[in-house]
């Protein structure tokens, strides 16, 4: 059960971080917020990335071995790598639909995938 909490929680992690490094690029197709200084689309981002770690770390401390969790260090660190390209992917194919999706990046993701593997292998 604590695997499955520290996923969501990186999950839910990872969606407020690809919106705040990310979601600023609409900025310019959206009304009110095209003319925005570059200090005050920090500043938004800034405050969307707080809820990031609010996500973060409890998904970090509950999942993690010496708290009584199932992963080990590096082990959490190759998931929320894993969570978080495929939360990027799925923002950027609904969001930046002029975006195409290559067979060198499913290449790259199945090299990911490998990663797992070999990281998760006793």
């Amino acid at each position: 059960m604590k695997a499955f909490y520290t996923i969501l929680l990186l999950i839910c992690s990872n969606t407020f971080m690809t919106v705040a490094w990310y979601g600023h690029l609409k900025f310019k197709t959206m009304k009110g917020f095209d003319a925005l200084l570059l200090m005050l689309i920090v500043l938004i981002s800034w405050g969307i990335a707080f809820f990031e770690y609010c996500f973060q770390v409890p998904a970090n401390r509950i999942g993690f071995q010496e708290n009584g969790g199932p992963f080990s260090l590096i082990e959490l660190k190759v998931i929320q790598e894993v969570v978080s390209l495929l939360v990027f992917t799925a923002f950027t194919l609904v969001v930046f639909r002029t975006e195409t999706f290559r067979w060198n990046h499913i290449a790259g993701f199945v090299c990911l995938i490998l990663a797992v593997y070999f990281v998760f292998r006793k």
